[in-house]
């Protein structure tokens, strides 16, 4: 594969430049030659121009200080004191001075998990849409993945509790929530996982009672509670005398009780984990913790699915950060290193790892803006179009790009080499916390499973085309010689995902969830193309409609990919320092 490529995220090294290229201290931001007018594209014009400043010191965050701060906390993950010297039960987290200041920086200065719910964040008067908030942490992300995981979620309880909760309780834990100030913020948490009841909800063994106060007492082990000690967690337990997912309804679980004491529920050990080492993952026995009931009784799995649904977006968000790092650090070190007297990028081979990498993270970009301006628009009004479109697309972004981040992380380290396998670069901290993400908010069966629930339930595919339709049409159009071959392709991705849920074939869910994927992104970056800036993007789209849907001959000769229109855009294009 041949095309267009960032070829360096940087400038040509100096004579005498180190044999081992080194990227750190470069501003993220200005390293992506296509994140301003991307961001652009998908922002109010006003907000862009708010924004950008805050871009660059994120970037510059990102390449620097804050990649600092990440590799200092990834080597001193946080430690558990489960009672103090005199013997008091006290379940105290001590985290590392490099990961509490990488919170200041997440929560406060950029106030990424309190923007989409409160103005006055960067100085922008209102609340920002979706689409801010999942840029700001594209470039968070880039150098810490595991703090993302507490913002996620703190956002994400605070979206779930304004849509479900009793007014009484949004008006007293809100504002917690997103406290502007870090000493005030209750971080959030989601305590659902246990050991019989993973995917298995309906197998929640946790059991709540109601108080009379109005309040619930939840027993039972939690068995994997990531922001193990967050100030608010959202809790799954039974409550009804009846089997299955109408017993199980949702709670909020403060850390500390009205007096000031610590709730009823204990910290027995922290997960020692593969990734984000940085952030606190453990197991929790609640003893009759006092919790309160958010929604209806009996429906606490329908509630949850909704900051799942957030939290599996914000994964997919994740992913792409992580490819677009992979890839900037790679391009540095294919433009800066030297092998057999060329430097790596100009081998074919390389520039075909290198093209198939940028193809991934691209499209993982692609999908995360769509995913998001669906959302908005389904929040926005009672359109049930809106939210048949929403609840597919976050799936298909959670299925796909978490996995793809797998791959383009594992090729970034090979690009480096032997040096990507030791830990004081960034390649193994990617590589290991790559592999989250098709994991935790549901594995890759599960996941590919939901799209054909979403097609089974609410009637997806029909909302699925129109907005590929639209997209489409608003596009750069396909040229002639692959119009014909793109409209077969969709529809034969389209008729296969009809028939593999129609038929309830669940062998074939993975391949029904990657061929709309490949569809959605082609058509999102045709609809790109059509923005200043970013026409090349048409050139990818190219590159997915031959490489991820037309069928192939695994053994036909690929000169086809040298094709002058792409060889033409990679000798021509400049990206900046």
């Amino acid at each position: 594969m041949e095309m267009s490529l960032p070829l360096s995220a940087t400038a040509p090294a100096p004579a005498g430049a180190t044999a081992v290229p080194d990227a750190r201290g470069i501003n993220l931001y200005r390293a992506d030659p296509m994140a301003a007018a991307l961001f652009a594209a998908y922002l109010p014009a006003p907000l862009m121009a708010h924004l950008a400043p805050h871009f660059e010191r994120l970037g510059a965050l990102a390449g620097g200080r804050l990649d600092e701060l990440a590799s200092l906390a990834d080597k001193h993950p946080p430690t558990l004191s489960v009672r103090s010297r005199t013997g008091v039960d006290e379940s105290r987290i001590d985290k590392h001075p490099a990961y509490v200041e990488m919170e200041r920086l997440g929560f406060t200065d950029f106030g990424l998990a309190a923007l989409s719910h409160r103005g006055g964040v960067l100085g922008w008067p209102e609340p920002m849409p979706p689409a801010a908030k999942y840029a700001l942490t594209y470039l968070f992300v880039q150098a810490e993945f595991g703090l993302c995981c507490p913002i996620s979620m703190t956002d994400s309880l605070a979206r779930t509790l304004r849509r479900f909760g009793e007014p009484a309780l949004v008006q007293r834990f809100l504002p917690l929530l997103t406290a502007p100030d870090f000493d005030d913020l209750h971080q959030g948490a989601m305590f659902m996982t246990e050991q019989g009841a993973g995917s298995d909800v309906a197998a929640t063994a946790t059991v709540a009672e109601p108080q009379p106060d109005g309040s619930w007492s939840l027993t039972g082990d939690k068995w994997f509670c990531s922001n193990a000690d967050a100030g608010l967690a959202m809790v799954l337990a039974r409550s009804e005398p009846v089997p299955g997912l109408k017993a199980i309804s949702l709670f909020l679980l403060p850390r500390e009780l009205a007096d000031g004491s610590h709730n009823r529920y204990r910290i027995l050990r922290l997960k020692d984990k593969l990734g984000t080492r940085s952030m606190a993952s453990g197991e929790i026995r609640l003893e009759g913790a006092q919790a309160w009931l958010v929604g209806e009784r009996g429906r606490g799995f329908q509630h949850m699915a909704d900051m799942i649904n957030n939290s599996r977006l914000s994964n997919g968000v994740r992913a792409a950060g992580l490819m677009r790092r992979a890839l900037t650090e790679a391009l540095h070190v294919a433009r800066h290193r030297v092998a057999f007297g060329r430097p790596l990028i100009a081998l074919p081979l390389m520039r075909r790892q290198l093209l198939k990498m940028t193809l991934r993270a691209e499209q993982a970009r692609t999908m995360v803006f769509q995913t998001a301006a669906a959302l908005e628009r389904a929040d926005a009004a009672a359109d049930p179009q809106a939210r048949a479109l929403a609840r597919i697309l976050t799936p298909l972004i959670k299925f796909r790009a978490c996995r793809d981040a797998r791959v383009v992380t594992g090729d970034a380290m090979e690009v480096r080499g032997g040096c990507g396998y030791i830990e004081e670069f960034s390649d193994a901290r990617l590589l290991r916390d790559a592999h989250l993400g098709s994991i935790w908010e549901g594995t890759s069966n599960i996941v590919a499973l939901d799209v054909l629930r979403a097609i089974q339930r609410e009637n997806a595919l029909p909302a699925l085309r129109e907005h590929v339709a639209r997209l489409l049409a608003e596009g750069v159009p396909a040229e002639p010689d692959r119009l014909a071959l793109q409209t077969v392709a969709i529809e034969r991705a389209f008729a296969f995902a009809e028939r593999a849920a129609a038929g309830d074939h669940a062998h074939l869910a993975r391949q029904a969830a990657s061929a709309l994927y490949q569809v959605v992104t082609l058509a999102g970056l045709r609809r790109e193309a059509a923005f200043p800036g970013l026409a090349r993007r048409a050139r990818l789209a190219d590159l997915v409609l031959v490489h991820r849907l037309a069928p192939r001959d695994p053994l036909a000769d690929d000169s086809a990919d040298h094709d002058p229109r792409f060889l033409e855009l990679l000798d021509s294009q400049e990206f900046p320092s």
